[in-house]
């Protein structure tokens, strides 16, 4: 299967102080990419406005939405996102829900859930809720046809849990595997292989890894993957699904300098969902 590129250097999603950083890290990777088959997604310059949404910068998280959406539906076989922030998951997998139905799972790899609901979330930035928009809930949900089944939704390496998020977690009963039973694929393909899916997104936000691993993170949590426990992972879920999309996201790196140490790692990543 061709891949597309699709680069979306958001950063509005974040109310990180190192948010402008995530433009940066997705150029950076763009660097690094096969130019015929990348598309870049343009996106504001300004910081944009709640609008009542309850969304910190919901304009320009809404312009970024129609824009990636409108070049996903050009993309001939499947695109591998790169971020920015986690924000740009939501119209990438809204994208893979709408063509592949009941048949998708979608595997989250992130330190942190991206489950809250704007009326209870710590900090009104979009990076954190996502995954609750995705399934239905918010300013920014999709319609019915492409919001994401709970049921077909795994959790992978979540170690920073927000109460909100618990609650929903408990109350969706959904599934998780933890960095520990992620030292061998098999927890997480049998996870996956429950939902019924023959198909699956993964979600990748760096800091899913450990920090002793990649150092271009805004918010960096001790206890996670090793590069080859993550690469792993992609390549057994490869070996029993098909790969309807992934995104890559989080890299927030401090100077280009930074940005050239851990950008081998990120190849490394991209090349495990690419060959």
């Amino acid at each position: 299967m061709a891949v597309t590129f699709l680069v979306v250097p958001q950063w509005q999603g974040s109310v990180s102080a190192r948010a402008m950083r995530l433009a940066d890290g997705a150029e950076a990777i763009r660097g690094d990419l096969p130019t015929s088959s990348t598309v870049i997604v343009d996106v504001p310059v300004e910081s944009g406005e709640a609008l009542d949404s309850g969304i910190l910068r919901f304009s320009s998280l809404l312009r970024v939405r129609e824009r990636q959406l409108h070049a996903l539906n050009h993309v001939p076989d499947w695109a591998l996102t790169i971020g920015g922030d986690c924000g740009v998951s939501l119209s990438s997998i809204e994208h893979a829900v709408g063509r592949a139905s009941d048949d998708l799972a979608v595997v989250w790899f992130d330190a942190h859930p991206d489950l809250n609901a704007a009326e209870d979330s710590p900090s009104g930035a979009f990076t954190g809720m996502v995954l609750r928009a995705l399934c239905g809930e918010g300013a920014l949900a999709p319609d019915a046809a492409h919001t994401l089944d709970p049921a077909k939704l795994v959790l992978a390496g979540i170690r920073d849990i927000d109460p909100g998020e618990e609650r929903f977690i408990a109350e969706k009963r959904l599934t998780q595997i933890d960095s520990a039973a992620l030292e061998t694929p098999a927890a997480l393909v049998e996870a996956v292989r429950a939902t019924g899916a023959g198909s699956v997104y993964l979600h990748i936000d760096l800091d899913v890894l450990d920090p002793a691993v990649i150092s271009g993170l805004a918010n960096p949590l001790p206890f996670g993957l090793t590069l080859e426990q993550l690469t792993g992972a992609i390549t057994a879920l490869r070996a029993e699904f098909t790969l309807a999309g992934a995104t890559i996201a989080g890299f927030s790196p401090v100077s280009p300098l930074d940005a050239e140490d851990d950008l081998p790692s990120i190849l490394r990543v991209i090349g495990s969902l690419t060959r």
